[in-house]
């Protein structure tokens, strides 16, 4: 049980165009926005969808996996870890930042019928 600890699986649909950085150790990593949505009948019996959006973050090889295939609206699953941490604006604010630190993920909907996995 101690892998159920700190565990995030999510399947939704990608926000943005994935931000790719790659850094001086040589490293790829990748950011982008994930969206899922929940459905529910309000007390009127009318169908409500409501949307949360997920800071995503991958490194090395599922980051080139998400750069290449996982445009806008590309729907994706997503295995990971929730990881916060925080930072200091150019002005000094202190911000702080919720992220899902990807392990796995699996491409979901592909045109052609194929999926694929890292």
């Amino acid at each position: 049980m101690s892998n159920l600890r700190n565990k995030v699986s999510l399947i939704g649909n990608v926000g943005n165009s994935p931000e790719i950085t790659n850094l001086e150790s040589g490293k790829k990593v990748i950011r982008v926005s994930l969206a899922t949505n929940e459905y529910y009948k309000n007390p009127k019996s009318e169908k409500v969808q409501t949307t949360e959006w997920h800071n995503i973050v991958a490194w090395g090889k599922t980051a080139e996996i998400l750069g290449k295939y996982a445009g806008k609206g590309k729907e994706i699953a997503v295995e990971g870890k929730l990881v916060s941490r925080s930072y200091e604006t150019e002005e000094g604010e202190k911000r702080y930042i919720t992220e899902v630190v990807v392990n796995e993920v699996l491409l979901l909907g592909a045109k052609n019928g194929n999926s694929a996995s890292a």
